[in-house]
């Protein structure tokens, strides 16, 4: 199995990054703050405006330690690796069962519509008896409508205009009762519905940004396992997009993000404060905040859970990459369906 690498983030702009010897090391004002060992490093995710030596680079991209370059306010910018690898064969699997996605991307629908059923569910155990008489009917009839939903999914033969249909549906369903979910005490942060770029209060921008650390992790699983991240089933095909990225990230959306948006705001660990509004209406999260969300998307990856499918239990980090190793076993025929993954 995967070890599951660090992931090392630079969020303080100015910062200066270098190799020394066999190491990784970022300087602040010329004072070393950290030291990594390349054999223990799997990514670098820097932020902003950061400073990344040549010598550095080229040691990642013959490390296989991939570096990703994003915005200050988390949106992605570039993405620097070493030489391309993968199985031909299974790429070609790949690429010719893009052409008839259907039963991959019912597989991808019913784990999506089953997680956020279990997100609302957890929400009505932990805070049952807070809610207003309509407001727990109403969440609770969303999670009838999505059991509905995925019984409907699955035993379809719907084409794939018609799945994504279904998806569709069950995200407006989960999305209208998202706001009751939230319990901080800063009328700020609320729900009023999806926003991106940029996103226009504070709960959009942070789902905005742990998305954009997820899709890295499913892009890094696609690589490892030897697909291509741009050719998806879900996602249709746009040049500079990583569809397959993002076709197995849905299923893993609303447990590795939604519910860990919602945990930072109910335990408190973010306020209004920690957001900022820019020119335009651009809602971003301060630095010290960054950092708050990086450090508990750490953690979060750190929690073992049990894969319905393998029968064992694995560190959600590792997730991704089990999926994408499931959707390859798949594509070469080992296995007859793709098995989604579904929070328990």
């Amino acid at each position: 199995m995967k070890k599951l690498l660090n992931t090392v983030y630079i969020t303080t702009e100015g910062a200066a990054l270098r190799k020394d010897g066999e190491n990784l090391v970022a300087d602040v004002d010329g004072v070393e703050r950290a030291r990594v060992p390349f054999h223990m490093l799997g990514s670098l995710v820097v932020f902003g405006a950061v400073y990344v030596s040549p010598a550095l680079i080229g040691a990642c991209a013959r490390s296989g330690i991939t570096l990703v370059l994003l915005e200050r306010n988390g949106r992605f910018l570039a993405r620097v690796e070493g030489p391309v690898t993968g199985n031909v064969l299974l790429r070609r699997a790949q690429y010719k069962s893009s052409d008839e996605p259907e039963d991959i991307v019912r597989s991808i629908i019913i784990g999506k519509i089953a997680n956020q059923r279990a997100v609302l569910m957890r929400s009505l155990r932990d805070y049952r008896d807070e809610f207003a008489p309509p407001v727990l009917e109403r969440v609770v009839h969303v999670t009838d409508r999505l059991a509905r939903l995925v019984r409907r999914v699955e035993k379809s033969e719907d084409t794939l205009d018609q799945l994504r249909g279904s998806e569709g549906e069950a995200a407006n369903l989960y999305f209208s009762v998202f706001d009751h979910l939230i319990r901080s005490p800063d009328a700020e942060i609320c729900w009023q519905g999806r926003s991106r770029r940029p996103p226009l209060d504070p709960l959009n921008a942070l789902l905005s940004f742990l998305y954009t650390l997820l899709t890295h992790d499913c892009r890094s699983a696609c690589e490892s396992v030897g697909l291509d991240p741009a050719v998806g089933f879900l996602h249709r095909d746009r040049p500079g997009r990583p569809s397959l990225a993002l076709d197995l990230m849905e299923e893993l959306r609303p447990v590795l993000v939604d519910r860990l948006a919602l945990s930072l705001v109910n335990r408190r660990q973010l306020r209004a404060g920690d957001f900022e509004v820019r020119d335009g209406g651009a809602v971003v999260l301060k630095e010290d905040a960054r950092k708050t969300v990086l450090t508990a998307w750490q953690e979060r990856k750190k929690e073992e859970r049990q894969h319905a499918f393998l029968g064992e239990k694995a560190p959600l980090g590792l997730v991704p990459y089990l999926q994408a190793q499931m959707l390859a076993r798949h594509l070469r025929g080992d296995l007859d369906a793709y098995p989604p993954w579904f929070w328990k």
